[in-house]
């Protein structure tokens, strides 16, 4: 265990340093397996193994091909025709656009699957809109970070497939518990939306009804995006499909409504793939290295001697959960999203295996932490891309405006960590 401890120690240092994540997580993970076995050929024979049969790994072509879907309905306007269809019916109230951002950023991330590009997508469209009719800067730019969050959860999502490939965990079962907390968590933030009215009546003035044509006419050029949705989801809560054959099936679906809305030439056609190619390298990149770095904490022992410190602890199961939920807490006030995820979770889930608890609600109760650790001062990544996004919007406006989401998604968590049925109810019916 003193190993693997001097091995995160050295991990911190080289982070701080300013050596990339990613890198500093091979060289730890290579270097600490050879002082372990003594051996570079071990080290060598285990780096290079892991790289090939990560490589070749079937389960992980779902990542790129649920990138480029996201990439393509984004070049065709998705975001903003959710706007238009969420603003035409919630517009009209108060605070009905901050609403409306953040229903559209559910809806757009559902195909999206990436909070980061939810966020500053989502900045531009919806932004422009509330400060037209008056809106506060602070509960404005609050609602697209907030919304934004919801990328990592609702199905489908990349993170979600990464946890699944780590803890051999069911990608179907996955999905179909993140649906649930994922609508709460729009449910939740817009109630901080009324709340924050309720203390501030001028912070989001209600804008003019849109005639019933004009919703209708939104709700048509959402239409095609919402049936790809459904095919795509539906055909894995059912069982038609896998995981990776939906996200075939969802980027050429995306493909045909791209086209069909014209908004594919071959100029963005390319630039479409040579960002699903960047993005999908990048995330390679992490979890490569983080599966070597898994491989050198196995080996020093790290998961097993803390199961058998937590039993030699004699403390409830219940407790040892919000240590761990305290620690990701702690770690997304300085680490990324999915890096803080790649990192924590092999050390982890063996621990909360063998404690008796389900690794699907562990996992969604881990992307909801993180989904609060992406608005948590001072990295909370979602404002700092927001904050690129609109340069005159100051991080401590945003900071402030997101508080009481904040406070929302802690409910949620909450409730999550208290009543598993939220995220069990839907897995259990697959079977």
């Amino acid at each position: 265990m003193i190993e693997a401890l001097y091995g995160f120690a050295g991990l911190l240092i080289l982070v701080f340093l300013r050596l990339p994540l990613a890198f500093a997580m091979g060289i730890v993970g290579f270097v600490g397996f050879y002082y372990l076995t003594g051996n570079w050929g071990a080290a060598e024979a285990m780096a290079s193994r892991r790289v090939v049969d990560t490589a070749m790994s079937y389960g992980l072509s779902v990542i790129p091909l649920f990138i480029l879907m996201g990439n393509l309905v984004s070049h065709a306007g998705l975001s903003d025709a959710l706007f238009r269809a969420s603003n035409g019916f919630l517009g009209h109230r108060k605070g009905g656009q901050a609403m409306a951002t953040i229903v559209a950023c559910g809806g757009f991330s559902a195909i999206c699957g990436s909070s980061l590009a939810t966020c500053a997508t989502m900045g531009r469209v919806a932004m422009p809109q509330m400060r037209k009719y008056g809106y506060k800067d602070s509960l404005a730019a609050a609602s697209i970070a907030a919304g934004g969050t919801l990328g990592i959860l609702i199905p489908p999502s990349v993170m979600l497939v990464i946890y699944g490939i780590i803890t051999e965990t069911s990608i179907r079962e996955l999905f179909a518990a993140g649906f649930i907390p994922g609508i709460l968590g729009i449910v939740m933030y817009l109630g901080a939306v009324k709340w924050v009215l309720w203390r501030d009546p001028d912070a989001g003035p209600a804008a003019e009804k849109v005639p019933w044509g004009e919703r209708l006419a939104a709700l048509k050029d959402v239409g095609s995006t919402v049936a790809l949705f459904v095919l795509v989801i539906g055909g894995i809560y059912m069982g038609i499909f896998t995981p990776t054959e939906a996200a075939g099936i969802g980027a050429m679906g995306a493909f045909v409504i791209a086209l069909l809305k014209r908004a594919l030439t071959p100029g963005v056609l390319m630039n479409v793939l040579m960002d699903t190619v960047r993005t999908t390298a990048m995330l390679f990149a992490v979890v490569l290295t983080a599966l070597i770095f898994a491989n050198f904490i196995n080996r020093a022992g790290l998961p097993n001697d803390l199961l058998a410190l937590v039993n030699g602890l004699n403390v409830a199961p219940f407790v040892v959960i919000l240590v761990i939920l305290a620690i990701y807490v702690v770690l997304g006030c300085v680490f990324e999203s999915m890096s803080m995820l790649l990192l924590t979770v092999p050390v982890f889930f063996p621990v909360v295996a063998g404690l008796g608890y389900d690794l699907v609600w562990f996992g969604i109760l881990v992307v909801i932490v993180i989904e609060i650790s992406l608005i948590t001062p001072p990295v909370g990544m979602n404002v700092f891309v927001l904050r690129a996004v609109l340069p005159d919007v100051s991080t401590g406006t945003i900071f402030r405006g997101v508080t009481p989401f904040w406070v929302a998604g802690t409910l949620r968590a909450i409730l999550v960590l208290v009543f598993p049925g939220i995220v069990l109810f839907l897995p259990q019916l697959l079977y």
